[in-house]
This record gives structure tokens, C-alpha cells and sequence, in this order.
């Protein structure tokens, strides 16, 4: 485990010498707040098509990328404030919020001109496919981004170990964990100066000191499989390219 003060400065990514891809399949996992934009809900324009256009630039490297999208930018399912109502209730509010994130990402890719397809765990067929894991591999190998949507399709599971689950289920490489900060620490850096950055750390670190990386279910079952982790900062452009690339960026969760 490797950590480091924060000082207010971004972490120095290493340049890598690498021109190929390091990883030949990709798990991506956008929360919903990253494409609400600066304008703090909903769906924000400018931002879903900058996110279309990097992911764009990592597929023309031939990697092959699955994305999970969550929903947290129009619903929050058991966590939205002032709204009571039953939880399984609620979060299948937030596994259809998840779908409309994922039609718009999928209409943004497809101005990039890249061919994609949206396959739902909650069957939905005249707007996307059903989840069949044979079939998303295949579209992968195919060169079609593959978006999942509405999580495990189960309630009480959250984005993050539905990722965790589809990740392994396509056999991916690794998990790209976007955020709006450089990586993990071990407070939340936008209100703690000294907050300890992590460049490296075990999936038993998160678990003891509760990191609020992916929730534990999520943790447990990468370090189950084995799955490794690079938590990393989606606001700076380029930086899906570089953690593919094997730049230095961000945080990797890996086994002791």
C-alpha cells in the first residue's frame, strides 16, 4: 500500500512509453452525476458528448470497452432526500433512471459514429436488448461498445457491484472507475487538505479503513476474482486513454 499527503496538487502522472493498449477489454463505470455536467442534475449536453468523444478515442485503439452506467443524476432509488418510499421501490426507480442514462450515452456514441449497443438486465425491448452474456461478448468482439443498464436488475444492489458482476461475467481486464477526484484517499480530499493520497492499495486496505471506492459488496467480489480496480479522475480529458495506455493515474486496487 502506497499513500502520500495531499497538498492540493494533482498527483504526477507518469508518462508511459507504451503505444499499445495494455488492456484488450475494458469495464468503464460512469455514476450518473458525470454526465449531469455543471449544472448539478439531469442530463448535461456538452459533457455526455466529451465523455462520447474519449471513449471514442480508446476504442480506435482496438480495445474493447463495456460500459455501467449509473442513475444517481435523475434518481437515487432509497437515498433521495425528503422522498419516502419503499426501497425495492425505489431502486427500481433508479434501474430505469440508469436506462435513460444509457440511451443517451448510446445516442451521443453513435454521433461519434461508433457503433453501440444497450442491453438491460429489466427487459425492455423496444428500446434495448436483454442482457445475455454470450451476446455482449459477442457484440464486443464485434467492436460494438456495449452499454449496461439498470444494474443487476435486482434491488439492494448498487451500480458499482453490478459492475463488479458484469466485469467478470465478460471476463474483462480490469475496472475503470471514473470520479471527480485524482483517485482514493483516505478522507474526502474536496474538504480535507490532509488527506492521504493511495497510488496503490489492497482490496483488504479498502475493506478495514471503509474507503468509499465501490461499496463492499462490490470490493468483495473483485477480490474474490481477483479483478483489479484504477480509480481515477474522469474530469481531466485524455485520462481513459492514458490509464489504458499504462500511465501512471489514479489509484489501482489490486490482491496483496
Amino acid at each position: 500500500m502506497a499513500a502520500k499527503k495531499n497538498t492540493g496538487k494533482k498527483p504526477v502522472t507518469k508518462m508511459s512509453k507504451r503505444a499499445d493498449p495494455v488492456y484488450d477489454r475494458v469495464l468503464l463505470k460512469l455514476s450518473g452525476e458525470s454526465l449531469q455536467g455543471p449544472q448539478g442534475f439531469g442530463i448535461h449536453g456538452e459533457t455526455i458528448q466529451a465523455i462520447a468523444r474519449e471513449v471514442k478515442e480508446v476504442h480506435e485503439l482496438g480495445v474493447q470497452i463495456a460500459i455501467m452506467v449509473g442513475g444517481g443524476n435523475i434518481f437515487r432509488g432509497a437515498r433521495q432526500k425528503g422522498f419516502e418510499i419503499e426501497r425495492a421501490t425505489g431502486d427500481y426507480m433508479g434501474m430505469l433512471a440508469t436506462i435513460i442514462n444509457s440511451l443517451a450515452l448510446q445516442d451521443a456514441l453513435e454521433k461519434e459514429e461508433v457503433h453501440t449497443r444497450v442491453l438491460s438486465a429489466i427487459e425492455m425491448r423496444q428500446v434495448s436488448e436483454p442482457f445475455i452474456r454470450r451476446r455482449a461478448m459477442r457484440h464486443l468482439e464485434k467492436g460494438r461498445i456495449v452499454i449496461f443498464a439498470a444494474g443487476t436488475g435486482n434491488p439492494y444492489f448498487s451500480t458499482d457491484t453490478a459492475a463488479a458482476l458484469r466485469a467478470m461475467e465478460i471476463k474483462a481486464d480490469v475496472i475503470l472507475k471514473a470520479t471527480r477526484v485524482d483517485g482514493i484517499y483516505d478522507a474526502d480530499p474536496e474538504k480535507v487538505m490532509e488527506a492521504n493520497f493511495f497510488t496503490q492499495i489492497t482490496y483488504k486496505d479498502v475493506l478495514q479503513q471503509d474507503l468509499k471506492v465501490m461499496d463492499s459488496t462490490a470490493i468483495s467480489l473483485c477480490m474474490d476474482n481477483g479483478m483489479p480496480i484504477v480509480v481515477f479522475n474522469m474530469n481531466q480529458h485524455g485520462n481513459i486513454k492514458r490509464v489504458v495506455l499504462g500511465e501512471r493515474v489514479g489509484s489501482k486496487v489490486t490482491p496483496a
